[in-house]
């Protein structure tokens, strides 16, 4: 069996864990929702799915280089 990615291992330049994170819920629910739509049945966790792809670089998480925030 091959080594597995830490989240560290993942990240690449400035993106967060954050990010990371949102990232791969985002496409574990995209995942659902089109086995859903097919009508097909999930073996395999849809997060697990999402964070393999991202290991294997199928997606990139693009991130600005500064938010606009507005403190109150």
């Amino acid at each position: 069996m091959g080594r597995v990615l830490s989240i560290d291992d993942m990240l690449s330049g400035k993106k967060s864990k954050y990010a990371l994170a949102v990232a791969v819920a985002k496409r574990a629910r995209k995942i659902t929702d089109e086995a859903y739509l097919r009508g097909e049945p999930i073996t395999e966790k849809a997060v697990n799915i999402a964070i393999r792809e991202f290991k294997e670089h199928k997606y990139e998480i693009i991130e600005p280089d500064s938010y606009n925030v507005d403190v109150i």
